[in-house]
């Protein structure tokens, strides 16, 4: 039984999601939560991974470090993101098993499902079609990472849960111009209109494209949930079940951080749309009984205010 006592190992503590996770397990009373920089511990070299493992024998693991981007990256560096993300799982997964450490929570991604999939995505709906083009290595990896999980439970008995998030968002999300998602590029943009008074607003694509998106602490209040939850499944989607365009997330967000300002929408059909239509089934998560419990108004405040901050 995993206590507040218990040895948590946060692999990525420093992105969007571990360091989500880290601050809901302290405000929860966890004292024993261990954290490595990447240069404390180079995730994508096998040996100092097993021996770190082999030290710490942490009685839980939450696989939350990943190489992620949006559109442009994915598509421009394939080769990274499929090398480091195996790197990255192998590593921790098969040291995990090496070491007895018998539970885990690997963190993928809602883009592991096909393009055209049938909506809402149950999670049955893995491998059924043809992925993403412009972000399939990144997929693949994490596919891979859910198949090992569920490959090392079935041969060694390992409780290796995976969770399926949508697109997330949050405090110490990624703001770079070529490599961010599509929520944080947006709210940059909005900051560069407040900042220089501009009067529209520049998007990839039609904006007709839909999204589905839940902030962070969601996420991690998901992992510590399912971190103490007996389950018969070992993939459990994690997201809001509703989605919209991506234009009306920018006239929410306008309307939400700069109510009293007409800004112009403009659409770059020279770029990418992406997946047309992306909304997960959370009815099995439902069942087990987790639901996100977050109000996107406020939020989206709390997201903005934090950009805001490391801008200054």
């Amino acid at each position: 039984m995993i206590s507040t006592n218990s040895k948590i190992y946060v692999s990525g503590h420093k992105g969007l999601v571990g360091s989500a996770i880290v601050r809901k397990l302290k405000s929860r009373g966890y004292k024993n939560v261990i954290c490595k920089t990447r240069k404390e511990l180079d995730l994508t070299n096998q040996n100092k991974v097993l021996l770190f493992l082999k030290k710490t024998k942490p009685d839980f693991i939450f696989l939350a470090a990943a190489k992620v981007g949006g559109i442009y990256s994915n598509n421009k560096y394939k080769a990274d993101y499929i090398y480091e993300n195996l790197s990255i799982q192998t590593n921790i997964i098969h040291s995990a098993y090496l070491c007895g450490i018998k539970n885990l929570i690997f963190l993928g991604s809602s883009c592991v499902y096909p393009r055209n999939c049938k909506q809402p995505i149950k999670e049955k709906y893995l491998l059924t079609g043809k992925l993403e083009k412009t972000n399939d290595a990144y997929a693949i990896a994490k596919i891979a990472g859910i198949k090992m999980c569920e490959s090392y439970n079935l041969q060694h008995n390992t409780n290796y849960k995976c969770l399926m998030p949508t697109n997330t968002f949050g405090p110490n999300d990624n703001y770079d111009t070529l490599n961010s998602h599509f929520l944080p590029a947006l709210i940059k943009k909005i900051y560069e209109i407040k900042k220089y008074n501009k009067s529209e607003i520049k998007l990839w694509g039609n904006g007709l494209a839909k999204r589905e998106i839940i902030y962070v602490d969601d996420i991690a209040d998901a992992c510590i949930f399912f971190m103490k939850k007996k389950t018969v499944h070992y993939l459990i989607n994690i997201g809001t079940g509703k989605d919209y365009t991506i234009r009306q997330y920018v006239q929410m967000l306008l309307k939400i951080l700069i109510p009293n300002k007409k800004v112009k929408i403009k659409y770059d059909l020279s770029k990418p749309n992406g997946t047309p239509k992306k909304v997960l089934d959370i009815s099995l998560a439902k069942k087990y009984g987790w639901k996100p419990k977050s109000n996107f108004k406020k939020t989206i405040e709390l997201t903005y205010k934090n950009f805001e901050e490391k801008k200054i």
